[in-house]
């Protein structure tokens, strides 16, 4: 993959924080190493003449030079001159002479007997072989006959010669001789001590030797037996790398060199000699491959002969050698064994040599040399001999030490070496290795749990594996009460534990899934569960403080009857903590229970607390449950630890912090001792001299050696990586990033992080801040893996890349702590920086979501702060969900980001796994990626929106994102014809939605869109019409059905409008009018085909109201608040929908015989039982809906053949079923008579219809009344006319005239008074509850009053208006189903508001007037104690509302005739309930005695 550099990214939008330096900088071009050319052979230019042999003279004669190997070299070894002096120089002028003049020598027998009498006088016979050895002179160089002189048959005579004097065979001879020279080549090195390499002169020596005893074998002529008994027989035993040429030679075979030695003997020289080997290898490179071939053969050796399957024929052959492979093989292990746990006290040097000689495990040493069943014997040999060796340690030792033995701490001998014992077997294989092991041997502990750890972090499938070995040993435990079983099952799962819940479930996990319920082992018998606490009881003494604190916080399932056996032991298990110096009531509040390192100290357990309750309440603005909890059942750690760490004195900022808040926050709810409180302020004023930036110097960050050596280690992990070949190390590399990256984050693999593994992750999306020590951590630990993933796509495609991304996500995903910050740093790279991004930033982070999602196990749920304008504000997410929320597409920008992102994600994921199913890779990406490509590619594409190409391969699109020619266009283009990519689209996970297409185009803003006007209503067109409409619903669409299709696009806007702007009063400003268009036209293209169907139709609901209403079942809120709020938002954005729609569709068309009728009952239904509760006024719908609606009614009417009788019809039934709706007219005349008015007159322009014309006397009455004296009411319902007059007297400036007005009614007003009192009642609660509605609190009460005095003044009862329809007389039901429900809860505010007017001969003169006012009292309490609907106190103060009432009661009960008495008893009970005082009061006057006295005192009075 090539990646040229790119310009530097413009400055990021998002002002918190800059990229990373490393991201943010291009990253470097990464080029393919140079093809290594290996340079030409050097090879030694030798001298190719004939050697002289006949010396007469010994070497002591030789001159200086020759003897130094200066001059006159004979030896093609470089060794010394063996032939020199005057002998010498005879007989190279003897050879000279010969090619110039004729040989004396009449034949060749008679030279040859010449030659054999001088070599009898004066030869050395193993300089003879060394020098024989050499010969190889071309032909052509000597002479004729030279060339026919053999120096094979020539040294031959002379050894057969020689031997035939000495009466020895010649075999014999050549055997003793070649032995007398390889110890001369051996010693003539100038080490001082002997070395187990030969140096070159040394080899170039021996070479020629082995080349003549070579041709010597070939003619039978040297003895192998003789030659190894006498190799033995040296004084000092011969240097490794000569035993390994006479080998390779085929001399000798190393099996019958050894065979031939002492036993004891040879296994020192080996052992010593294969030590020195391995230390001199580290010298030179040249001495280093050398020494490498001599190791591997040695080790075949070892193999073939020590692990070799029995053969008759061998067995006989080779009885020594079998054991010597074993020694030196035990020996040498041994040698590195006993240097493990010692690393410190060895020198380097020592520790190299011991790593060289670990190549012997190395399985590519021996390919088809050694029977893989030979390999796999020597292999497991080996690991049993490690996991047993020196068994010392006591289980109490590994209980005790067991954490000193995790993969990063271990011995980096002992790791390397499981390693590579692990490559010759199966993860299963190993296991059950293990566990034969286990059972049939005295263990090293040490070695055991280390070979846990480096299994389970190196092997990916072990876990599951160790998970059925646990099970397995705890299965074995309890069926024989096994002790064993029962240690080697906690240690192993601690063990595991150990290394982060990256690899294994935490041991807090593992505890209570195999004890935590009935279904465990423990829980099959009583005696079952006494062996687990005597096991758990023994463990005590030596256990530490975070194993303890597991098996009390989680302890294991016990029965009821047996809970003393529990008790006893968790108070055993206290007693050990409180030696331990750790007290359960001082854990902290957020302590992982997971961790199973030593505990924190109390003091530092506490900050951590107090940091994560600081983080949570600046997310929720709320004290954490766990705090008042603390303060409440854990009072010693709360005022001990938790409050000193949060009140610590510092110098207090001008602007109060998170911190403050919290403070006073706990102070006001009494959370903090008031002498704590003082203490603090007057320190922090203490510490007022002091500086922020000294404070800053007392509290240091991490050093930066640990960040370097995280760098250090990154840089590391990105050379593996990169080399396919060195994969295998990747597992390994990373565990020892995960352990940097633990001292970086501040010892949390030592102490308890600050989170518990169940506990959410909350992140503000909105405003993202990271905690200064993680930032830089994070932008390393993410610049890291960009680089990996570049630098290992340059070289192999995704699929060829190994999971080594994968297990380094996973690692991450491990450190808990560091998660909030990496979510939060996502945050910022992708929702606030993502347009910023370039192309390799975005394919880094792409396909780190691919991993994120594959580990997303490891990942707790997200409490996600968007903000209140976002879609999702502070709900629980998902980590997939989390990544859709990230990407957004609203602008021209953002769409080509997220257009970017999304095709790099399933881009890497189809080229990483290409052999998974598409079921498979559901669970690999976030469904919402590939819908929102589905969203976005026919956006921008038309050719997507025709048939899809099913031409193309996968590796185009991993091309087309790495080809700089290609926008991001034309690259999500390549991706959406990818035949596999079509494949995953038919998954029902991967499918777009006509409801999720909705949601995605409603997010985006018209006026920064990339697509014009006109592109975009194309689009829309395509869309709705084209796509989704004839789409069946199993594929998101809309089977054709396009009141389906009308109800999709309504919930879609609704949805879109609640999460957008909520509180903002129903508006949609925001919401595409395009879409709006489209339901509009869809709306009119229903209502035109009902008008063309015959017969009823009000048999079926209209489709409209069924919609909304729906929506308001379908909704379950956790909070009676937030229902509240939710549906009145609802309620006013379907008003917004309503009054959007043409107003026909209000009113329903139907045909009862021939005559066409109007129909409204489905309206009447929605306004009565919802629309109404929205209404500001309490009585009166909004004038939009009013207005909409009677225009509507207008429309509609034109379908009838009477029109003026259908509109008079609908306004008759209103009187009885919606009378919400005439009153609203009432309210509205002024604006909305001109409006019908004018429709009326262009449609059929004849005289208004008769009940819009007396809606219009109404009026007209109203405002002569009060101006005039006319008579009023008209004629019609009294409560109508008491509307138009209420509006009207609402609307008069200046007021003063009302009273006299009243006064001048005429009789048979009592309906009509009744109704106006009404009416004013609602706009005094209305001024209570929304102040901003125009209504004056004051001027409203006046009139009630007025209105009330004048029904005192007639005599007419009015208290029933208070009491509901059930209670109270039915004739004023009209009046309350028109108010909405809560001004109707709020009735009894509205009552004790009217105590200043009521006369005082209203106690006596109705009878009933005490249950109404005990009725709502009793209502008004039960208000104020379920804390809703009351107004807030800047209105009212409640408390004074019920004072007052409360103050009236008790005056007035006294003052009531005792049958005022008669129907109070139903309410006598709660009232006593809920104000004891009243109830007492209520109690004493109802009784006979009490009634005697009161009419005493009121005939008295």
């Amino acid at each position: 993959m090539a990646v040229t550099p790119n310009p530097p990214a413009p400055p990021p939008p998002y002002p918190l924080t800059t990229l990373p330096r490393a991201i943010a900088l291009p990253f470097p071009t990464w080029r393919p190493p140079a093809p290594h050319t290996p340079p030409p052979p050097r090879w030694r230019s030798y001298d190719r003449s004939t050697p002289t042999i006949l010396s007469a003279n010994r070497r002591r004669h030789a001159p200086p030079a020759a003897a130094n190997g200066s001059a006159g070299r004979g030896g093609c070894f470089g060794g010394r001159a063996v032939m020199a002096g005057a002998g010498g120089g005879a007989l190279r002028e003897l050879l000279g002479r010969a090619r110039k003049r004729k040989s004396t020598f009449g034949s060749i027998a008679e030279l040859q007997t010449a030659a054999l009498h001088l070599l009898d006088h004066h030869q050395n016979l193993s300089d003879l072989l060394l020098e024989v050895g050499g010969s190889d002179k071309p032909a052509g160089q000597g002479g004729t006959e030279h060339r026919e002189l053999s120096s094979e048959s020539f040294i031959v005579s002379v050894l057969q010669e020689q031997a035939s004097r000495l009466a020895v065979p010649a075999a014999v001879l050549a055997a003793k001789n070649a032995v007398m020279k390889i110890e001369q080549i051996c010693q003539s090195s100038a080490s001082p001590s002997q070395a187990p390499l030969l140096n070159s002169d040394q080899r170039e020596r021996l070479s020629c030797l082995l080349r003549t005893v070579k041709d010597l074998l070939e003619k039978n002529v040297f003895s192998r037996s003789h030659f190894c008994q006498e190799i033995w027989k040296m004084k000092d035993l011969p240097v490794l790398e000569a035993v390994w040429h006479l080998h390779r030679n085929g001399i000798t075979g190393l099996g019958e060199l050894l065979e031939s030695a002492d036993g004891r003997a040879v296994e020192e020289w080996l052992c010593s000699s294969l030590c020195a080997l391995c230390e001199q290898a580290e010298g030179p490179p040249q001495d280093t491959e050398h020494a490498g071939r001599v190791l591997s053969d040695f080790a075949i050796m070892f193999l073939q002969n020590g692990f070799q399957p029995s053969e008759m024929g061998r067995k006989l052959e080779f009885k020594k050698v079998p054991h010597i492979c074993h020694a030196v093989l035990q020996r040498m292990l041994t040698w590195v064994l006993n240097a493990v746990g010692k690393e410190k006290e060895e020198g380097d040097s020592t520790l190299q040599a011991m790593r060289f000689w670990l190549n012997v495990f190395d399985v590519s040493t021996y390919k088809s040399a050694v029977d893989p069943d030979s390999l796999q014997q020597f292999f497991r040999h080996t690991l049993t001999e490690v996991l047993t060796y020196n068994p010392l340690l006591k289980v109490s030792d590994a209980i005790h030490k067991q954490k000193e033995w995790s993969f990063t701490r271990t011995s980096s001998l002992l790791t390397a070496l499981y390693r590579k014992l692990f490559v010759a077997f199966s993860a299963r294989e190993l296991i059950c290795q293990l566990q034969q092991v286990l059972e049939t041997h005295e263990v090293n502990w040490q070695h055991v749990l280390s070979c846990v750890s480096t299994l389970v972090v190196c092997q990916a499938e072990a876990e599951q594996l160790f998970k059925d070995l646990l099970s397995h040993l705890l299965i074995k435990a309890f069926e024989n009460y096994d002790m064993e079983n029962m240690i080697t099952a906690f240690l192993i799962a601690r063990q595991a534990a150990l290394e982060g819940p990256a690899v294994f479930m935490p041991y807090s996990e593992w505890f209570k899934a195999s004890f935590g319920n009935a279904t465990g082992h423990h829980g099959s018998s009583k005696k079952a569960l006494v062996f687990l606490f005597e096991f758990l009881s023994e463990l005590v003494p030596f256990e530490v403080a975070p194993y303890l604190k597991v098996h009390i916080m989680y302890p294991p399932f016990v029965p009821t009857k047996h809970r003393s056996i529990l008790l006893e032991y968790i108070t055993l298990a206290k007693t050990r903590l409180a030696d331990l110096k750790v007290a359960i009531e001082d854990m902290g509040l957020y302590e992982d229970l997971s961790s199973t390192h030593e505990s924190v100290q109390p003091q530092g357990q506490a900050l951590r607390d107090v940091e994560k309750a600081l983080q949570i309440f600046e997310n929720t603005r709320k004290i954490p449950t766990s705090v008042i909890e603390a303060s409440i059942f854990r009072r010693p750690y709360y005022t001990s630890w938790f409050l000193p760490a949060l009140l610590r004195p510092r110098v207090l900022p001008k602007a109060p912090d998170v911190r403050m808040a919290f403070i006073d926050c706990l102070k006001r709810a009494d959370k903090i001792p008031p002498n704590l409180y003082s203490t603090y302020i007057q320190a922090c004023r203490a510490s007022k001299e002091k500086t922020l930036q000294d404070e800053t110097k007392v509290e240091p960050s991490h050093s930066k050696e640990p960040a370097e050596q995280l760098k250090a280690e990154l840089a590391a992990l990105r050379v593996l990586i990169v080399d396919q070949a060195k994969h295998e190390d990747v597992p390994a590399q990373i565990a020892v990033v995960s352990d940097r990256l633990s001292v970086v984050l501040g010892h949390n693999r030592d102490e308890n992080e600050a989170a518990t593994l169940n506990s959410r992750i909350q992140v503000n999306v909105f405003d993202p801040k990271l905690e200064p020590r993680h930032q830089s951590v994070v932008d390393l630990l993410l610049t890291s893996f960009c680089q990996n993933l570049i630098a290992a796509s340059y070289f192999n495609p995704p699929d060829r890349q190994g999971p080594c991304l994968s297990l380094f996500v996973k690692m991450l995903c491990g450190h808990r702590s560091l998660i909030p910050s990496l979510l939060g740093r996502l945050c910022q790279l992708l929702y606030h920086q993502g347009p910023s991004l370039n192309d390799a930033h975005i394919l880094g982070l792409a396909a780190f979501m691919i991993h994120f999602c594959e580990s997303k196990s490891l990942i707790p749920e997200i409490e996600a702060d968007f903000g209140i304008s976002q879609p999702v504000a502070e709900k629980v997410l998902s980590i997939s969900e989390f990544w859709s929320c990230l990407l957004v597409c609203r602008t021209e920008e953002s769409l080509s980001f997220c257009t970017r992102f999304c095709t790099a994600a399933v881009s890497y994921l189809l080229c990483k796994f290409p052999s998974f199913s598409c079921g498979d890779l559901c669970a690999l990406v976030p469904p919402s990626l590939v819908k929102k490509l589905q969203y976005i590619v026919p956006r921008l594409s038309l050719e997507a929106r025709g048939s899809t190409s099913k031409e193309g391969q996968a590796d185009l699109v991993w091309s087309s994102l790495t080809c700089p020619s290609l926008n991001y266009r034309r690259a999500s283009l390549c991706l959406w014809k990818q035949a596999r990519f079509q494949e995953l689209l038919k998954e029902k996970a991967f499918q777009l939605s006509f409801r999720e297409w909705l949601l995605l185009e409603l997010e985006m803003h018209p006026e920064k869109d990339v697509l014009s006007a006109s592109e975009r209503q194309d689009f829309h067109y395509w869309a709705i019409y084209q796509w989704y409409l004839p789409a069946p619903s199993a594929s998101g669409g809309c089977d054709g059905d396009l009141e389906k299709a009308c109800g999709v696009i309504i919930g879609c806007i609704l949805d879109f409008s609640q999460r957008l702007n909520p509180g903002s009063c129903g508006q949609m400003k925001s919401v595409s009018p395009d879409i709006l268009c489209k339901l509009q036209e869809m709306v009119l293209e229903l209502g035109c085909r009902r008008r063309t169907l015959s017969g009823c139709l009000d048999a079926k609901r209209h489709f409209l109201f069924e919609i909304l209403q729906e929506r308001l079942k379908e909704r379950h809120c956790g909070s009676a608040l937030g229902e509240q709020l939710w549906r009145q938002q609802e309620l006013l954005l379907h008003r917004r929908i309503l009054v959007g729609l043409p107003a026909s569709t209000l009113i329903v068309t139907c045909q009862k015989g021939k005559k066409t009728l109007l129909d409204c009952e489905d309206f009447f239904h929605y306004v009565n039982s919802e629309l109404k509760n929205i209404c500001s006024r309490g009585y009166a719908l909004s004038y939009g809906i009013t207005a909409h609606f009677f225009r509507g009614l207008l429309n509609a009417s034109l379908d009838c053949e009477e029109p003026a009788e259908g509109v008079n019809d609908v306004l008759t039934t209103c009187q009885t079923k919606c009378p919400v709706v005439l009153l609203s007219a009432a309210l509205w005349w002024p604006r909305l008579e001109p409006v019908l008015c004018s429709q009326w007159k262009r449609l059929f322009g004849a005289p208004l219809p008769e009940e819009l014309e007396r809606l219009r006397e109404c009026q007209s009455s109203a405002v002569g009344f009060l101006s005039s004296g006319r008579v009023f009411p008209p004629s019609g319902p009294p409560w109508i006319s008491a509307a138009f007059l209420h509006r009207t007297v609402q609307q008069q400036i200046p007021r003063g005239r009302e009273r006299n007005a009243l006064r001048r009614l005429g009789a048979d007003t009592e309906q009509f008074l009744v109704s106006l009192l009404f009416f004013s009642l609602m706009d005094v609660i209305s001024a209570k509850i929304a102040p901003k509605e125009g209504v004056d609190f004051q001027t409203s009460l006046e009139w009630a009053l007025e209105i009330l005095q004048c029904l005192e003044e007639r005599g007419i009862s009015w208290p029933l208006l208070f009491l509901s329809a059930e209670e109270g007389s039915g004739k004023y039901c009209i009046l309350h189903s028109a108010a909405s429900e809560r001004h109707k809860r709020l009735l009894p505010v509205a009552f004790y508001s009217l105590t200043p007017g009521f006369h005082h001969q209203l106690l006596t003169r109705e009878h009933f007037f005490l249950y109404v006012a005990l009725s709502l009292y009793i209502q008004l309490l039960q208000l104020f104690v379920e804390g809703k609907d009351l107004p807030q106190p800047e209105q009212a103060d409640p408390l004074e509302v019920i004072s007052a009432a409360r103050r009236f009661l008790l005056g007035a009960i006294p003052r009531c005739p005792a049958k005022s008495f008669g129907n109070i008893g139903l309410l006598l009970e709660a009232c006593e309930k809920l104000d004891p005082e009243v109830g007492a009061t209520l109690q004493h006057f109802s009784g006979p005695a009490a009634a005697m006295e009161v009419d005493e005192e009121l005939f008295l009075f």
